[in-house]
């Protein structure tokens, strides 16, 4: 890594084999490029993710092995830029590489542009593909954020008529400091064709690579599904400018699985999910700029992210703890939803918090009723109106925690169930008592089927304040029925406001709560 005095004093660092790059206006993101002979290319372009005050992490992809270099600016005409050598990126991790940032300035606008570079003759490298990031303030500052999932599912992929994913272009045109992504990345359970024919006679238009023709068994096809998903002009160009936090769910693996499952699905010939899964996750981590910041030593997803005195981003891991769904009338907890190892670090975490505002992602609704076949409950709530039960025996005492322990300004984030809500949960109107009133706003999907709405389970008290769900199950994208969420705090009064928006960024429904104090 460069200097601590480059980064922050922004001085200039001399390019080791690093050619000369146009200006960003000229290095914007362009589609995957061909492999060709001589000079290496980037393929997918560029990605940062995990931004914090004074860290981040840059991903990209070559067409051969090489070595990743990075230039970092205050200036977007690359003026007094330092460059950052990266790792040398190889067929072991699919030619995909990523660059650990520290000593970064907080409250800062950086902008990157990464290059391969030949690894036998350093005068060759590839074109520049160029992106930006904001840091983290660590003093009172307005922040604004996206969050949201589901992306190419129930065969809705990239539709080059509309740029790839159309909510892409008004998710750029929110200019927000990170975007969440409340799982479902990718559907890897999920082939597309060529076309879908439309209700109103209208054709829907899908790019097709061979990975996305079946679903994923091999690391390989798992590889493809990320690949697939940056075919789409839009959704990179997105990713460039705006930093991503990430977490998974089920459908990077296959469709509600679940650690020890063995499938009973035709389309498979690996049926031992967690062979599935293992491949899966080596796949998102090559793909995925996520910092390696989770405590969890079996490589879980869950970490917390501090934004500053305004905010700390809690992002969970209810998946790989996760048992098989049953009808959630067991008594007694197992847990089978974040695992004991996950809600001791959660409640540390909460607890030594000293952010106004404690954002939650989780990546399962709190109280929404989400069935799994006739009888099984894939979600938290079961339908059961009296005291908690199933897997909201391990939700509940983290709700009694946080009143417990005094823990104010709590807002839960969702996706899943591909349409968007706001929710309030008050123990007056609750089966369950032990807990302060909180939010809970769901938003997605990205490009996929449009669902909903669910129905809402009794036993924390919710109440359905806002609504957006399509007319009828399997909605595709050309509807229009595709919703992002935005969050805005306001750096002078702290106030934090949700607004809940479409396909085309238009808010839908916009809630501002005034953090309480303890």
């Amino acid at each position: 890594m460069v200097s601590r005095r480059l980064l922050l004093g922004g001085g200039t660092a001399t390019a080791i084999g690093l050619a000369s790059a146009p200006a960003l206006a000229q290095a914007q993101p362009t589609a995957p490029a061909q492999v060709r002979r001589g000079r290496p290319s980037l393929t997918h372009g560029v990605q940062s993710g995990d931004v914090r005050t004074r860290k981040a992490v840059l991903w990209s992809r070559a067409d051969r092995p090489s070595r990743l270099i990075a230039e970092l600016s205050r200036d977007p005409s690359f003026r007094k830029a330092v460059t950052v050598p990266g790792p040398v990126v190889t067929p072991r991790t699919d030619l995909t590489g990523e660059l650990d940032l520290s000593w970064l300035t907080p409250g800062t606008e950086y902008h990157y542009r990464i290059q391969a570079v030949d690894l036998h003759d350093p005068r060759r490298s590839s074109e520049p593909v160029a992106g930006r990031f904001r840091t983290a303030s660590e003093r009172p500052a307005d922040l604004s954020f996206l969050w949201s999932g589901d992306i190419a599912g129930q065969g809705w992929g990239v539709n080059p008529e509309l740029g790839g994913f159309r909510i892409a272009d008004a998710m750029r045109a929110r200019n927000a400091d990170f975007f969440l992504c409340s799982g479902d990345n990718v559907y890897a359970d999920g082939p597309v064709t060529e076309s879908v024919a439309l209700p109103d006679g209208s054709t829907w238009k899908n790019l097709v690579i061979e990975e996305k023709l079946k679903v994923a068994e091999t690391l390989d096809e798992y590889r493809g599904q990320y690949k697939y998903n940056l075919l789409a002009d839009n959704w990179r160009a997105f990713l460039a400018e705006t930093p991503q936090v990430t977490q998974w769910d089920d459908h990077e693996v296959t469709n509600n699985w679940y650690p020890g499952e063995i499938l009973d699905d035709d389309r498979y010939t690996v049926t031992d999910v967690d062979t599935l899964a293992r491949r899966a996750r080596q796949a998102f981590h090559e793909y995925m700029p996520v910092a390696k910041i989770s405590p969890d030593p079996e490589g879980r997803l869950y970490r917390v992210i501090n934004y500053g005195p305004l905010l700390d981003l809690f992002v969970l891991d209810m998946r790989t703890h996760k048992d098989k769904n049953s009808d959630g009338t067991e008594t007694v907890p197992d847990g089978g939803l974040l695992g004991e190892r996950q809600t001791r670090w959660l409640l540390r975490e909460l607890k030594k918090s000293k952010a106004t505002w404690k954002i939650i992602a989780n990546d399962l609704p709190v109280g929404l009723i989400v069935p799994d076949g006739a009888a099984a409950q894939e979600g938290v709530g079961q339908g059961d109106p009296g005291a908690p039960r199933g897997r909201e025996l391990d939700l509940a005492p983290v709700l009694s925690f946080l009143k417990r322990e005094g823990i104010r300004n709590h807002v839960w984030l969702t996706a899943d169930v591909h349409y968007t809500a706001a929710h309030h949960y008050s123990p007056d109107r609750a089966a369950f008592q032990d807990f302060d009133p909180f939010w809970e706003f769901v938003s997605g999907p990205l490009n996929a089927g449009a669902f909903g709405p669910n129905v809402l389970d009794p036993t924390f008290g919710p109440r359905a304040e806002f609504v957006a769900a399509p007319p009828a199950p399997n909605t595709s994208p050309a509807d229009g029925f595709q919703f992002f969420g935005e969050v805005s705090i306001d750096g002078k009064t702290r106030e934090l406001t949700v607004d809940l928006r479409d396909i085309d960024g238009t808010s839908l429904y916009s809630k501002t709560l005034a953090p309480e104090r303890r």
